[in-house]
């Protein structure tokens, strides 16, 4: 009853006008970075981050995680259209979204994506809701060597997940480890890495971070790419599957919302992931498995449902433990940090109202995204053949302006385009930048939760060994790091047998 109560008292926060606007200027903007290619939900969030400075916490963050949820939405509309990917997890949807669309069936492909995608974002908000309260006093429960292992684990989740390779993903989290050591160290006040200048005390703002590896290393990468001019969008039309189609999709909404819910749940873990899971899940449960690839409802169905729950269960780890699941929850944690909000346990204790107005704003603003997804799939469509080189100036003059307005400083500007080179130079060598922001945002937490534990043990670390969430979670950092190596020294004996052959 209390979890209800608390729900009902968030929608009265989440229903004021102001929030309504902030979540819909935040879905909006998520349609909109989900349609355009080149850019994703975590560049997105980056560039509004400096908007929000003034807002209040609750608008900021309702407005920021809208374009996280409202992303995965807008990725689908060009995706089935025109056969535009917008969005990364969208690439899945393509695989049967777009063979529906030419045989004139694209009307149906749009509907049971944004009716999977209301029922896979609604019921996993309401997993979040009557789940996440109960987990509270166990996470109450962590002390400093919980938290240091809790973040080492989802570090090497990051590197076992993220790029190509773990070489490349250790790069990108020494990188992350190297740029959260600059500033005053937490033990003993030291000034570490300044080089004599006063802009470095604090070390450097996430924000101008964020926005240069996320935000304007895609617009390098776009200027040099050769952009397709987007075929003509056809005619939308025939919302609603077939009668023999409605089971099916029913049953693929479902899996697929289940299945992207409990995804959610693990750091390092992209939309990506649930999508392609379910894809595989549906095509292997199905009794004609070769009408994947040509148009199975089931095929748009299922990913779509998962990409969308994915995101609502991804704030299980992110409002309770302060581990980020992805990249732009990592950026979403940097907001919360600005707006003076440290996520963890005590974040549903100290800042209940925030929890819940921001859990609340989310069925808002599913809903909001049902209505704009399917009268509106034409317009959104059109946004598509916006001129690149028309969109790219817009986006870095916006990019300099928030950059500038963190501290009234050129100094911040210059670091966004330094944090802009090095995301182009590390993107071209498949080095994923993602790692680094969020190792950023956890390194301080890392080393202070290090710091706490030694002090605790007199020095001896493996004393974190007898405790029995801290050493699960060591052990299982280790298997991580294993397994990583293990699939990669096969991936490369496999590589080498294909070439000899």
């Amino acid at each position: 009853m209390d979890t209800i109560q608390l729900l009902i008292s968030g929608f009265e926060t989440a229903l004021s006008w102001q929030n309504i606007l902030f979540c819909l200027i935040g879905v909006s903007v998520g349609m909109l970075v989900g349609i355009l290619p080149g850019l994703g939900p975590s560049a997105g969030t980056a560039l509004l981050i400096p908007m929000t400075f003034a807002m209040d916490p609750i608008s900021a963050i309702i407005m920021l995680s809208g374009i996280f949820y409202g992303s995965m939405y807008g990725g689908t509309i060009t995706t089935v259209l025109v056969n535009v990917p917008g969005e990364a997890a969208s690439v899945i949807t393509s695989l049967d979204g777009y063979p529906m669309a030419k045989k004139g069936r694209a009307g149906v492909a749009l509907g049971i994506s944004a009716i999977g995608s209301f029922v896979g974002g609604v019921v996993a908000i309401i997993g979040v809701a009557f789940i996440a309260p109960h987990l509270v006093k166990f996470a109450l429960s962590f002390g400093p060597p919980e938290y240091f292992a809790l973040i080492l684990f989802g570090m090497t989740m990051v590197v076992g997940l993220a790029g190509k390779s773990i070489i490349r993903g250790i790069i990108a989290v020494l990188i992350g480890l190297v740029l959260a050591m600059f500033g005053i160290a937490p033990s003993t006040g030291d000034m570490r890495f300044t080089f004599g200048t006063p802009f470095l005390i604090d070390g450097f703002d996430f924000v101008t971070i964020a926005m240069g590896l996320f935000g304007l290393s895609e617009i390098l990468l776009g200027l040099e790419q050769q952009m397709k001019k987007p075929e003509k969008p056809p005619l939308v039309k025939g919302l609603l599957p077939s009668r023999e189609e409605v089971r099916p999709s029913i049953m693929a909404i479902g899996r697929g919302t289940v299945l992207g819910f409990f995804l959610g749940l693990i750091p390092g873990i992209s939309s990506v992931v649930p999508a392609l899971l379910s894809y595989s899940m549906e095509k292997r449960l199905a009794k004609n498995p070769s009408r994947f690839g040509k148009g199975a409802i089931e095929g748009v169905a299922g990913p779509e449902t998962a990409n969308n729950s994915f995101t609502a269960g991804a704030l299980i780890p992110l409002f309770l433990l302060g581990i980020p699941s992805s990249a732009t929850m990592a950026v979403l944690l940097g907001a919360f940090v600005l707006h003076g909000l440290q996520p963890g346990p005590t974040l549903f204790v100290n800042h209940s109202d925030f929890v819940w107005a921001v859990i609340a704003s989310m069925f808002i603003g599913n809903l909001l995204l049902l209505f704009m997804n399917l009268p509106m799939a034409k317009f959104w469509a059109k946004i598509a053949g916006v001129p690149f080189k028309m969109l790219f100036p817009i986006i870095i003059a916006v990019s300099i302006v928030g950059t500038y307005s963190i501290s009234n400083s050129l100094w911040d500007v210059g670091g966004l385009l330094i944090f802009g080179l090095l995301g182009y130079f590390l993107k071209k060598a498949e080095i994923p930048v993602a790692p680094i922001a969020l190792v950023f945002i956890l390194g301080k937490m890392m080393e202070e939760s290090l710091l706490q534990t030694l002090e605790l043990y007199k020095g001896n670390f493996l004393e974190i060994f007898t405790r029995p969430i801290s050493g699960a979670l060591m052990i299982f950092s280790i298997l991580a790091i294993a397994l990583s190596i293990f699939a990669g020294l096969k991936d490369k004996k496999n590589h080498f047998e294909d070439v000899e052959a």
